[in-house]
């Protein structure tokens, strides 16, 4: 017998059943209650408020249920069983007598069933109430509002019945007894089955194969996809010292039901940093859903790309949009679209790559017509926020950078893709250099050469390591530490294998940048231009007016753009946006149309507290005072500024001293040289200074402390780009600070690397603070050469396994001024007890080390 105390222990699955779905199944719930009289109508009434969350009236109704008894909670879980197996209701009866007493009450009875008849004929039935004058025209358009599906329109329409006593309801008994039988369901009909296998083979086929940067060979990504570290964001005021750690997700729990920020909303935001695999992920995503192994509670997958909805410039509806932009159905278009919107929660659409659309996200123009046209931008937010195409789900990717507190509020989950874990570094290896021993001496290398290793957690930069693996191996000498190296690096190979196989230099030596100098410019004017104005895709048109050639193109820094209207020439764009960045650096440093005092806008502007006005006004550059449009400043301001800030860091790494040789040997003036490096040096400085200006003074009695903003891993990086250790000196020679606070900022190894070669230079010791970040061993092993200056280190939440803390305990015993270690929620276990005894038994100055919850380790002085 079902008792109201087991109903009240599955509350929270019910809640949770009756939210997932839609509220289409939530009203197809009710529809079984009122035939089975377990509601009455007031309580209908107070459970069909429009405007209402989901959530609130599931609970609501669990509540409302639960006081009517153990046979109502009964019949609850018994409607909702048959929402969640979509059944078909039972058949109306042969005939109804034509003078029912009781019209009302037998469209209630009977009202699933009756519900299901109207589907698909409910606008005739509208029209013919209207014209006998059961209803006036304002409440059809009212029931006709382009929110509501055919579903929700009958059910409406069968309400108005209820509480008119003009003779509807028993108008509408004979209307819907006339009515043809449902022969199947709306998934099943000709048409939609069509677009529905249609629709699958058009995603299996773009997803089948992951098309390499460069574009010079596909790869079959099941045999080539590796895990990303996928987690659950965690704010800042929720990360409490017992905090436990993010959840980290599979790709198939993307949908999970934990770390919902917001019930109501239906757009799940992945983040991650440029080069983290986000773009891969969905690719892999849609392959698990074409190929039927994942995700089949969604019938149809619509994939986007931010990057080309920006290019178009017509308005554009759902329609469009689903249908011209993604896949025409060949039969019943507008049958198969009436599906579409009567059953949104059967709907999945990605967007990939928001940062790179131009238009920042806004809440205040409603657009809910389907088939009305509108902006492209208007359209997305219009579909992120649900006021189209409510329920269905949306998969957004994204830079941290540019999620706005505003688009926030529109998220259902916030999931941060970490990068490449040190063993997926070598699943990717293997998997990628399947010849005898090539992966097995990359590993090796990347093992004895940590910097470089470092740079490996974000795929992009592995792809680089497997695509010069042979001029890696065969480097006699050191090999690349920095992000700009490394772009170097594959600037050689590119170009080595555009030569002619006898002229081949070894390295990137003057014959080779030389010979293809006035190349390089030009990509760099086309790259910089595309920054300044937001545009990442290039037409035919576009790269004439830029003069760049088919010759320039075949150097393979420009392919073909991934997803294209059917019918359409195939745009170009970089094979990544950091080259996109790194070309527009290579022609800040080496254009002789590159004033020095212009460089100065890559670094203004981006301290804390700086307004948005100084950000679109820079003092040194007012437009209309001076500035040409299209210059070099004016493209500078235009640009967003998590793309300013990547440029910057590769403008500081070709301006350093160790590559001046090089960039003098393209017969760049020396003079311009040397003054676009020392305006770089002094924008790094002053930029450090007034982010140091900003730590306000310290409360009496206690240490200074300072909470870094993003920016200031930023500068910090842009130093150790630049390799200079008199500059990084001098750049921390004035902070004086005892605690640096460094949490939620997007740490990885390589931050690790910069912040060591900087922070190691500190004249007084600091406590510093690295909880909830991405550390992990290889990141530790880059924090060793700071560790000197620090008398605190936390890292809390970093993925720091045993190994990694072995190798810091070791060298902690050669710190003197090393006192206090932070580990909670990381990967320790019994392995690393023994490093830790060592640590306690031979530094008597230690005060704590706190490896675990439940019982930290403590010594005294």
């Amino acid at each position: 017998m079902y008792t109201q105390d087991a109903f009240q222990a599955q509350r929270s699955q019910l809640v949770e059943l009756l939210v997932s779905g839609s509220l289409e199944g939530f009203e197809s719930v009710l529809d079984w209650l009122l035939s089975w009289e377990v509601l009455s109508w007031e309580d209908y009434e107070g459970l069909s408020l429009l405007g209402q969350p989901v959530s609130h009236l599931a609970r609501r109704l669990l509540d409302t249920v639960w006081n009517k008894g153990a046979w109502g909670c009964e019949l609850l879980t018994a409607a909702v069983q048959e929402t969640q197996a979509d059944r078909q209701p039972p058949e109306l009866p042969g005939c109804w007598e034509p003078h029912s007493p009781h019209p009302a009450r037998d469209l209630q009875s009977h009202r699933p069933a009756i519900v299901r008849r109207l589907y698909g004929h409910v606008e005739g039935v509208l029209d013919l109430t209207q014209a006998r004058g059961f209803i006036s025209q304002y409440e059809c358009d009212e029931i006709r509002r382009p929110i509501f599906t055919s579903s929700q329109r009958a059910r409406r329409l069968l309400d108005l019945a209820t509480v008119k006593a003009n003779g509807l309801a028993a108008f509408l008994l004979q209307c819907v007894q006339e009515l043809p039988v449902p022969l199947a369901l709306p998934f099943e009909d000709a048409a939609c089955k069509r677009y529905m296998s249609k629709l699958r083979t058009t995603v299996l086929a773009q997803s089948r194969f992951l098309s390499t940067y460069d574009g010079t060979e596909n790869l079959c990504l099941e045999e080539i996809y590796t895990e990303n570290a996928l987690e659950i964001r965690m704010e800042a005021d929720m990360a409490g010292p017992l905090q436990q750690s993010p959840a980290t997700l599979g790709l198939e729990e993307l949908f999970s039901t934990r770390g919902h920020l917001n019930e109501d909303a239906d757009t799940v935001l992945v983040v991650g940093e440029a080069g983290s695999g986000k773009s891969t992920l969905l690719q892999q995503l849609h392959l698990l859903w074409a190929s039927g192994r994942a995700f089949q509670e969604f019938i149809f997958v619509f994939p986007f790309s931010c990057r080309q909805l920006q290019c178009l410039a017509k308005p554009l509806s759902v329609w469009t949009l689903l249908f011209e932009h993604c896949c025409w159905p060949d039969l019943g278009q507008q049958d198969v679209f009436q599906v579409l919107l009567n059953h949104p929660e059967r709907i999945l659409l990605t967007f990939d790559g928001f940062d790179e659309f131009k238009f920042r996200f806004m809440d205040r123009e409603r657009h809910c017509c389907p088939t009305a046209p509108t902006s492209v931008q208007s359209l997305l937010f219009n579909l992120l926020q649900g006021n189209l195409l409510k329920n269905a789900r949306k998969v957004l990717t994204s830079r941290p950078d540019a999620v706005s507190a505003s688009l926030r509020k529109h998220v259902r989950t916030e999931l941060s893709l970490k990068g490449f874990s040190e063993e997926g570094i070598e699943l990717y290896l293997r998997r990628r250099h399947r010849e005898p021993g090539v992966a097995d001496r990359l590993i090796r290398l990347l093992r004895a050469t940590s910097a470089l290793h470092s740079l490996c957690h974000l795929p992009v930069f592995s792809w680089m390591v497997s695509k010069c693996h042979q001029e890696l191996l065969l480097q006699g000498g050191g090999s690349p530490k920095t992000t700009t190296d490394m772009y170097l690096l594959i600037l050689q190979h590119f170009l080595l294998h555009a030569s002619p196989p006898d002229s081949a230099a070894h390295g990137l030596g003057a014959g080779l940048l030389r010979g293809r100098f006035p190349t390089l410019l030009r990509l760099g004017r086309l790259a910089l231009w595309g920054l300044g104005t937001c545009c990442y895709v290039f037409s035919t048109k576009q790269l004439q007016a830029a003069h760049v050639d088919s010759e320039d193109v075949s150097l393979g820094f420009l392919v073909h753009a991934k997803r294209v209207v059917p019918g359409s020439t195939a745009p170009l764009e970089f094979l990544h946006i950091t080259f996109q960045c790194f070309f527009a650096a290579f022609y800040l440093a080496l254009s002789a149309d590159t004033p020095p005092s212009s460089l100065r806008h890559l670094f203004n502007g981006h301290g804390p507290g700086c307004s948005p006005l100084a950000r679109v006004l820079p003092k040194l550059c007012v437009r209309g005072s001076g500035c040409k449009e299209g210059s070099v400043a004016v493209l500078l301001q235009g640009a967003e500024l998590h793309n300013l800030q990547i440029t910057a860091a590769f403008l500081a790494g070709l301006l350093s001293q160790e590559r001046r040789g090089l960039l003098a040997e393209c017969q760049v003036s020396e003079k311009a040289l040397l003054c676009r490096q020392a305006c770089t040096r002094r924008c790094l400085a002053r930029s450090l200074r007034k982010h140091f200006r900003s730590i306000p003074p310290a409360v009496p009695g206690e240490a200074k402390s300072m909470h870094a903003m993003p920016s200031f891993i930023w500068l910090v990086r842009s130093l150790y780009e630049m390799q200079e250790e008199r500059l990084a000196r001098e750049a921390v020679r004035r902070l004086d600070v005892g605690h640096l606070k460094l949490t939620f900022c997007s740490v990885g190894p390589a931050e690790c690397a910069a912040l060591a070669f900087v922070l190691r230079h500190l004249r007084q010791p600091v406590a510093l603070q690295l909880d909830h970040n991405s550390v992990g061993d290889i990141g530790v092993e880059q924090l060793l050469p700071c560790l000197g200056v620090c008398k605190a280190l936390y890292l809390r939440d970093n993925n720091v396994s045993d190994r990694g803390i072995c190798k810091l305990t070791e060298h902690a015993l050669r710190c003197e001024r090393l006192q206090k270690l932070a580990l909670f929620n990381n990967k320790l276990t019994d392995g690393c007890a023994h490093s830790m005894a060592k640590l306690l038994a031979c530094k008597q100055n230690f005060l704590a080390l706190r490896p675990f919850h439940s019982f930290p380790f403590a010594g005294g002085k």
